[in-house]
């Protein structure tokens, strides 16, 4: 360190007169050489430093701008994507509560519609009952009309004799002449 100072002392106290020689003390000359290196660096590089800068800034903040514009528009493509998610959901609860109420209804649908079925199956059951037990009433009554009648027939075949028959045919055209003439 004493070198150093001494060096600024010997600096200060050069003779005017001048001869050339070689300053061994490289502290010194390092320093010397340092401020002339950074003196001329300053002195021209001036303008291509602040050039440099400049046109690192602009591009900074040509960089952030774009930065900015590609936010702007990615917030705008979330917000819409947002606004449709949000119209998806609604549509979809729509579906949803309209499926529901669909199903539901026709569930209701199906189980009238099986009721109604089943109503129109117990009436044709009931109608076959019906014409099938009329059907077995008439055949009853025929068979019956039918014995009777061969029975009358063979109780008027044994207890008739032929005068007997020829008075009930006399009476009967009678009735039907009587007849006649009510209408006539």
């Amino acid at each position: 360190m004493k070198n150093l100072t001494d060096s600024f002392v010997f600096w200060g106290h050069w003779p005017s007169a001048g001869s050339f020689g070689f300053n061994t003390d490289i502290l010194a000359t390092n320093l010397i050489n340092l401020s002339v290196v950074l003196g001329v660096l300053i002195f021209f590089g001036k303008g291509v430093l602040s050039d440099l800068l400049d046109n690192r800034k602009q591009r900074i903040l040509s960089t952030i701008r774009n930065s900015e514009e590609l936010c702007g528009g990615a917030v705008e493509q979330l917000e819409k994507a947002r606004a449709r998610l949000r119209k998806v959901e609604r549509e979809a609860e729509e579906f949803r509560v309209n499926g529901y109420s669909e199903i539901e209804q026709e569930k209701v649908n199906l189980i009238n519609a099986a009721y109604h079925n089943l109503e129109q199956l117990e009436n044709y059951k009931n109608e076959t009952i019906h014409f099938e037990q009329q059907r077995a009433i008439n055949q009853v009554q025929q068979r019956v009309f039918q014995q009777v009648l061969q029975g009358a027939l063979g109780t008027l075949n044994n207890c008739l004799n032929g005068e007997l028959h020829l008075r009930t045919i006399s009476a009967n055209i009678g009735i039907l002449g009587a007849m006649k003439e009510i209408t006539d």
